[in-house]
């Protein structure tokens, strides 16, 4: 399969381009979602992990389908990228989705414990470090899209 070339100045410039593209995108969408599904803006999201869509996935899908597409889909280099993808995928849905739920178990614990004196409480463990299956699903949906439409245009 031949290499595709990319009129940016390099395979490696378009690949970092998509992968930022799909993340800054994909965090933006956090925000739009946010406010559909709570009535109001919250632009704090754009700093968060967690919630819809995830970034993490779109930016590694991203990633692996623009080396797939300048690199070819049989490349070795693409294999490394997916696997990496998958990774990060099950990372977030699994490990990190998990921890987040320890985190609010911590945290309702800790608040029964001070429950008399609520002023020793200490800071709330974030719990919101994960991502549903659908989530990391609709991430790496997004990544693919991005890649696909901005290896188009180049």
């Amino acid at each position: 399969m031949t290499v595709a070339q990319s009129p940016i100045g390099g395979t490696g410039l378009e690949v970092m381009l998509i992968g930022t593209l799909a993340t800054l995108s994909a965090q933006i969408f956090k925000i739009l979602w946010y406010t559909l599904t709570h009535g109001k803006p919250n632009f704090k999201i754009f700093f968060h992990t967690g919630g819809m869509p995830s970034s993490h996935s779109a930016c590694m899908t991203g990633l692996a389908t623009s080396v797939g597409l300048l690199e070819g889909f049989d490349s070795t280099i693409f294999a490394v990228a997916l696997g990496l993808a998958l990774i990060v995928m099950y990372d977030a849905a699994g490990v990190r989705r998990a921890a987040g739920k320890m985190a609010g178990i911590l945290n309702k614990i800790t608040e029964e414990h001070y429950a008399n004196t609520p002023e020793h409480i200490p800071e709330r463990i974030r719990e919101l470090l994960g991502h549903t299956p659908v989530e990391v699903f609709v991430g790496a949906f997004w990544g693919a899209v991005v890649a696909y439409a901005i290896h188009i245009r180049l």
